[in-house]
């Protein structure tokens, strides 16, 4: 009887990691392709019309640009934060203990651009791989992010994000995470 109980557990415990292990290479794989073309293509509205031009083209395009990675992949794709800029990136419960968790490991001295996290958790009675990689800010972020912009700056963002807190933030602060998921 012990037998064939331990060796029923070693399966269970065996099989898991190896599933946890695909989908955390396949998550890798779609941040990496996300965050290649969302960053792309704010360097280009950024070089074409400065940070007023960048914040409208993360206001109309960045959600399409997640919404095309999660429908060829079958993946929910999106960003959240602590501090967020638009309401639809709102962090559910386990994404905040994550971004927290995140912070706690940064001020425990963590470098930002290596933190991820990811987890098989269950929602409504559905199996989901969860996983969140955090998004370390750049020079280049502060721009939009820092804690004093410029006036025109201000003005896009008072106009397109009325509720913003996105801002206060320096270079190597954590300004947010990639979130996916799906079902298994």
């Amino acid at each position: 009887m012990y037998k064939t109980l331990s060796i029923t557990i070693l399966a269970a415990i065996i099989s898991q990691p190896v599933i946890a292990a695909d989908e955390v290479t396949e998550a890798r794989g779609l941040i990496k392709q996300f965050g290649s073309s969302l960053k792309g293509q704010l360097v280009g509205a950024m070089k074409e019309g400065g940070p007023v031009k960048a914040i409208k083209f993360c206001n109309l395009r960045a959600p399409g640009i997640a919404s095309d990675v999660a429908t060829s992949s079958g993946w929910e794709v999106g960003r959240t934060s602590l501090k967020i800029r638009s309401t639809a990136n709102t962090p559910d419960a386990w994404e905040l203990a994550v971004l927290q968790e995140f912070e706690n490991k940064k001020a425990a001295g963590a470098d930002p651009a290596k933190l991820d996290h990811s987890e098989i958790v269950e929602l409504n009675g559905q199996k989901m791989f969860r996983y969140m990689k955090a998004i370390p800010t750049e020079k280049a972020c502060l721009n939009c992010h820092a804690a004093t912009l410029k006036p025109e700056v201000e003005a896009e963002l008072k106009a397109l994000y009325p509720g913003d807190q996105a801002r206060g933030f320096n270079e190597g602060d954590i300004r947010g995470a990639f979130t996916l998921s799906k079902p298994l």
